[in-house]
């Protein structure tokens, strides 16, 4: 069992992927930037999607931004800035499919 969050553009393809076992608290965080709690079944997602608007997004990334100081680095090495940036290109990559396409779906697994 595990968090396995996917974003989609309009086609149906996969353009954004963040994946926490079921353990991780840190899924807790991209289920609040999205406002999805409701999405979070504990040990893994719901299976249920939503679509997400550019200014969802926007406001996602803020709410990230808001939590994490932008000077911190993000090391590979350790796990929790691992998740951090999991969490952050996460959001990235939706936002830039949404300004394209004008949202996107996350699929909440």
């Amino acid at each position: 069992m595990g968090h396995d969050i996917s974003g989609y553009n309009k086609a149906g393809e996969e353009i954004a992927y963040a994946r926490f076992s079921m353990g991780n608290y840190n899924a807790i965080l991209l289920y609040s930037f999205f406002d999805a709690n409701d999405y979070n079944a504990g040990v893994s997602g719901s299976g249920d999607s939503s679509t997400y608007s550019i200014q969802q997004i926007e406001m996602a990334l803020n709410s990230y931004n808001h939590l994490f100081d932008k000077s911190d680095s993000l090391s590979d090495n350790d796990p929790l800035n691992w998740d951090q940036k999991q969490i952050l290109n996460f959001i990235l990559n939706c936002l830039a499919t949404a300004q394209k396409e004008g949202s996107v779906r996350v699929f909440f697994g």
